[in-house]
């Protein structure tokens, strides 16, 4: 998948918001995430509030050029020079000197000129090669692209999965609209969910001889326009993820998890 600048960026990488706290053993953790990059997923997100920047930092130390990093600011910090100093402590954590991509967590302070300045400085200074945002709707996203270069961010990360499809009523068609992708956060459905025990996609995963999370990530993927960023702390959940990558869902079988989890109506 390309960003509009053509930086190429893979359609599924890894998410990291549970990973570094103990519900793992963290060389467990480790070796999921190495092995994903291994496998191709080589964007691994991350924020500063996640508390697993220094986790990441160690498993991509040596191999920083393979991989395409993404933290996020917290809003209360753009105040100021807020989010150049906010910026400096991740990339401290991470053990790197720039980041690929940095984003804005939540809207708070879209309309403030000052947040699109901030992120353009830290891109001519080469803190970071590119920004964008995170669970912003239409209308902060509108409110963004009439700041002057506001029309330069990258992506918009927002919780997206077959068992939540509710961006598809306006903020996929205006995102697809504006050349941006979709980041797509909890694409297995996020903690608490039962996608992963739908019978639907296990049957669907049963015709392709893979797993029902591999059929709900290459669905969430299906269209070329979103990047689907899950979170396992397990090689054997890493292995089954990455299979979505070449897995290729028949038109049939979009009908059939389309009937099962039907689209927001217009």
């Amino acid at each position: 998948m390309k960003f509009r600048d053509g930086t190429v960026i893979p359609a599924l990488g890894q998410g990291s918001a549970g990973l570094g706290k103990g519900r793992h053993p963290q060389a467990d953790e480790e070796e999921a995430l190495r092995t994903g990059l291994s496998l191709g997923m080589t964007l691994i997100d991350t924020a500063e509030v996640y508390g697993s920047e220094e986790f990441i930092g160690r498993v991509i130390a040596g191999q920083r050029n393979r991989v395409f990093l993404v933290s996020k600011v917290w809003p209360s910090h753009v105040a100021g020079n807020g989010i150049a100093r906010a910026c400096e402590a991740s990339l401290t954590r991470l053990g790197t000197d720039h980041l690929d991509l940095y984003l804005l967590h939540w809207p708070n302070g879209v309309t403030d000129l000052s947040v699109v300045t901030a992120f353009e400085n830290l891109r001519s200074a080469g803190k970071i090669r590119a920004w964008g945002v995170s669970n912003f709707k239409v209308s902060d996203l509108e409110d963004l692209f009439h700041i002057p270069q506001g029309d330069r961010c990258a992506t918009n990360q927002v919780a997206y999965s077959l068992g939540d499809r509710s961006i598809e009523h306006d903020l996929l068609p205006w995102c697809e609209r504006h050349g941006m992708p979709v980041m797509a956060y909890s694409p297995l459905g996020g903690p608490g969910t039962n996608l992963l025990r739908d019978p639907t996609l296990a049957r669907v995963g049963a015709a392709h001889g893979c797993s029902a999370a591999a059929v709900a990530l290459a669905w969430t993927i299906r269209s070329g326009h979103v990047i689907a960023i899950p979170e396992s702390g397990s090689v054997a959940h890493v292995n089954e993820n990455a299979v979505a990558l070449t897995l290729t869902l028949t038109p049939q079988e979009l009908q059939t998890l389309d009937a099962e989890h039907p689209p927001p109506s217009r």
